[in-house]
C-alpha cells in the first residue's frame, strides 16, 4: 500500500473515498446480514457521506445515479454507524497509525477552539458573542508538534474555550507517555484553573498571558536568551485550515451534534492519514 501511495494526490477526488485509506478502516464496519436482500455495500455508502462532507450539499441532493444509494439511505446509514461509535473508532485507529508510521511528536502540543455558523440550531449551540450573537458551534482539537490532531470535542459556541480543556485533554484517544510535555494556547486559555488542571496532568503550559484592566505592558519575554516567544501553536491554526477545505465543516447544518461530530472525527482520520504519510 505504501509504495502506491507515496506520491500526494494533486487534487481529492470527491466522489471516492482514498483506496489506501478505506483499506485500513474498513475492518471497522458491521458485517452484512445474510438475511432477506443484500445491502447496498459499505463503500458505496461512504463515498456518499465522503461527497456530503467535502461539498457540504444536502443530504437530499444526493442522487442514487451518482453513487447508487439513495440520499435516505445514505443519512441513516451514517447515523448507524456514529451510534455505534465506527467514527470514534476509525479516529482512533488513524491515531495509532500515524503514530506508528511518524511517531507522535509529543514534547511540544497545542490546543484551540474555532466558531462555526450553526443557522439551523440543535444541540450544542448558542449565540456566538464574535458573530453579532448569531448561532453557532465550536470545535476544540489538540494537536502535536506536527499539528497531527490527538483530540477532538464540539461544544456551543456561546460557551468560553476555557471550559473545553478538560474534556479535550482527557479525550485523547491513545496513552499519552511519561516524558516532559509542554502545550501551548492562546488568551483565551490563560487562567489559574486551567494552569492546575494541565500542571495535574503533567503538563507545563506554555499559555499566552492576557493583560487585566489596569495592567502594566511588558513586552520583555521571560524566557532567557529570548526577544519573543517561539512561534510554537500555529501547527492548530493550519489543521483547521485543512478541515475548513471540508465545506461540511466551515457551517453546520446537523442538528444533531453526534451527526456533525461524526463528520469532524471522518475529517480528521483523513487528515492524519494523510499525514502518516506526506508529513
Amino acid at each position: 500500500m505504501s509504495k502506491k501511495y507515496t506520491k500526494k494526490p494533486k487534487s481529492v477526488d470527491y466522489f471516492a473515498v482514498p483506496k489506501p485509506l478505506w483499506k485500513r478502516i474498513k475492518h471497522h464496519f458491521p458485517d452484512p446480514s445474510k438475511r432477506g436482500r443484500p445491502p447496498i455495500p459499505d463503500r458505496v455508502v461512504l463515498n456518499a457521506i465522503w461527497y456530503v462532507l467535502w461539498t457540504g450539499c444536502q443530504w437530499k441532493a444526493l442522487k442514487r445515479e451518482w453513487f447508487g444509494v439513495s440520499a435516505s439511505t445514505a443519512h441513516a446509514r451514517m447515523q448507524l454507524w456514529q451510534e455505534i461509535g465506527i467514527f470514534k473508532e476509525i479516529l482512533t485507529e488513524m491515531v495509532k497509525f500515524y503514530h506508528k508510521r511518524r511517531k507522535i511528536a509529543w514534547k511540544w502540543q497545542a490546543l484551540d477552539g474555532k466558531n462555526c455558523p450553526a443557522p439551523l440550531g440543535g444541540e450544542q449551540t448558542g449565540r456566538n458573542p464574535t458573530d453579532r450573537g448569531k448561532r453557532g458551534s465550536k470545535i476544540h482539537i489538540l494537536v502535536d508538534r506536527r499539528g497531527a490532531p490527538l483530540s477532538v470535542e464540539i461544544s456551543a459556541a456561546n460557551r468560553h474555550d476555557k471550559c473545553a480543556v478538560e474534556e479535550v485533554v482527557l479525550s485523547i484517544v491513545v496513552e499519552r507517555p511519561d516524558s516532559e510535555q509542554h502545550l501551548c494556547a492562546d488568551r483565551a486559555y490563560d487562567s489559574q484553573d486551567v494552569k492546575d488542571f494541565l500542571e495535574l496532568e503533567h503538563y507545563v503550559p506554555h499559555i499566552k498571558h492576557r493583560r487585566r484592566r489596569g495592567e502594566p505592558k511588558v513586552e520583555l519575554c521571560p524566557i532567557p536568551g529570548e526577544t519573543q516567544h517561539p512561534a510554537r501553536r500555529w501547527v492548530v491554526e493550519r489543521t483547521f485550515s485543512w478541515l475548513a477545505k471540508r465545506r461540511s465543516l466551515r457551517t453546520r447544518w446537523s442538528k444533531k451534534a453526534a451527526n456533525w461530530l461524526a463528520l469532524v472525527q471522518f475529517a480528521i482520520a483523513h487528515i492524519l492519514f494523510d499525514m502518516a504519510f506526506f508529513g
